[in-house]
């Protein structure tokens, strides 16, 4: 089974998702395309790096991930592909693919090189389009693109931890659905810097004393219905591995959420200090 995911700032108001389907279905048939997000806020690389981050380890083997977020091929940003834990991911070199390079080298990397292979009047999906077929039916990227070795890094991607180890300093990277926050403290630079001390979360307005195994977990009181705690803030580390800030069971419109409640914005530093 093939399949071809995307990821883009095109949003659905207009035609471009679809037409970029349309293309890969012309260009191969059998396909299964797979839509990640197409709401990345535009020009976002740091939330597409986030979201591409969070996501890929859902697919299989041989996946191809086109990204489609500040993907114009210019002096600055040429069209790369790379192979990565037997996945193939596709974009401009704009620092996206950073998240997932920093945990594990890629296997291969390749500039893409077909550009003049096409029509005068190709877009910069149309290339992508091309190789992700072509990786997708099994082609290889050496067919495609020359080989390089190094990529553009996202600046501000990693928390930092302070000289004498007694605090890691975050920032707000992605608010998702529910207006949850997420950082780019991980949990394992957490564990690594914690090592069994306690600690307390710093953000604007509030602290938390408590990092939970599951959102549910901030309902302690067995003789309360879990109702009784809609509304409290509560931290712990998401699926992606990365410290999140929240409102229990949050509905922006009615409840409100870690963004508007704690007024958490995009960018916003979050601090965990360790006692010793």
């Amino acid at each position: 089974m093939s399949i071809i995911t995307l990821t883009t700032d095109y949003g659905l108001k207009d035609h471009f998702v679809g037409a970029l389907k349309g293309k890969i279905i012309s260009e191969y048939p059998e396909v299964n395309i797979i839509d990640i997000s197409h709401d990345i806020d535009p020009f976002n690389i740091l939330e597409a790096s986030y979201i591409i981050g969070a996501a890929y380890s859902s697919f299989p083997k041989g996946t191809v991930h086109i990204i489609g977020v500040d993907s114009e091929r210019n002096k600055e940003n040429q069209h790369i592909a790379i192979q990565w834990n037997d996945q193939y991911f596709i974009g401009a070199d704009n620092g996206i693919l950073s998240m997932l390079t920093q945990k594990v080298v890629p296997q291969k990397m390749v500039a893409i090189t077909i550009h003049d292979r096409l029509h005068n009047e190709a877009s910069d999906l149309d290339v992508f389009v091309k190789v992700a077929c072509h990786l997708s039916k099994g082609g290889l990227l050496n067919v495609i693109g020359k080989e390089i070795g190094q990529l553009k890094s996202v600046t501000g991607l990693q928390a930092s931890v302070a000289n004498d180890f007694n605090s890691i300093k975050g920032n707000v990277i992605y608010i998702d659905h529910f207006g949850n926050v997420v950082t780019n403290i991980s949990k394992k630079q957490f564990l690594d810097v914690a090592k069994g001390r306690p600690y307390e979360i710093v953000m604007k307005t509030k602290n938390i004393k408590t990092i939970l195994p599951n959102y549910s977990a901030v309902a302690t009181n067995e003789n309360y219905a879990i109702k009784n705690y809609e509304g409290e803030k509560l931290a712990i580390f998401n699926e992606a591995g990365f410290l999140e800030i929240a409102i229990f069971r949050s509905n922006p419109s009615k409840i409100g959420s870690a963004n508007s409640l704690l007024g958490l914005s995009y960018r916003d530093v979050v601090l965990i200090q360790f006692k010793n």
